[in-house]
């Protein structure tokens, strides 16, 4: 066993893989940020009645769906070699799962009863008033097991971001592996902070998702 395992590398390399989750939540935060605001602004112009707009976008928005979340990332950083890799790297993030999350909140929008709808016109609510006051508000609470989720699938994903250097969990495991020819170590620690990490979670959308039922 101890041919395999040494906790003496374990505890050499946690510090490193500790820095390294930093990285990997301000990663996740910051693209999770962004995806949910672009999120819902692609949601609502979709719903636009132009289609001088709507093709544009759904275009976009499919070819980024459509394309591999490591080519963007890779692209991007080629595309803008003056920018930090860590600000390239949650742009993308966000960018691709708002394409995703779009979707969630197009359900959300869509499951705001009809009534609603017509007792904000019967009042002659401004349209902007009845999407800030009576629309948006329901919808978003319907969409936040969704948004959860996601936001789970975002963290489990910054392992790409050592395609284009950002210095996560993984690439940390991954370089400390790389210096001593040791790898069980460091990548288990990552397997088990990642779980650590997202498993809690997911008993929380899940426990969401029943409330909001």
């Amino acid at each position: 066993m101890s041919d395999i395992w040494s906790w003496e590398r374990a505890w050499e390399v946690l510090p490193a893989l500790l820095e390294g989750f930093k990285i990997t939540l301000v990663a996740t935060v910051v693209g999770m940020a962004i995806a949910s605001v672009l999120g819902l602004l692609v949601a609502l112009v979709r719903r636009s009645g132009s289609r001088w707009v709507t093709v544009p976008v759904g275009v976009v928005v499919e070819f980024i769906r459509s394309t591999p979340l490591l080519v963007q990332l890779v692209f991007a950083a080629l595309l803008l070699p003056t920018v930090p890799t860590l600000a390239i790297g949650c742009a993308v993030l966000g960018v691709h799962y708002a394409t995703y999350m779009s979707e969630v909140y197009r359900a959300g929008i869509d499951a705001v009863p009809r009534g609603q709808w017509e007792a904000a016109t019967a009042l002659n609510l401004p349209r902007g008033r009845t999407w800030r006051a009576v629309v948006l508000p329901q919808a978003i609470r319907k969409t936040l097991p969704g948004l959860g989720n996601y936001a789970i699938s975002m963290f489990k994903e910054t392992p790409f971001l050592f395609a284009i250097y950002v210095v996560e969990m993984f690439a940390a495991a991954q370089n400390y592996g790389a210096n001593t020819f040791s790898y069980i170590e460091p990548l288990t620690l990552v397997g088990l902070i990642f779980l650590a990490a997202s498993y809690p979670t997911s008993l929380l959308v899940r426990r969401m998702e029943r409330r909001l039922a």
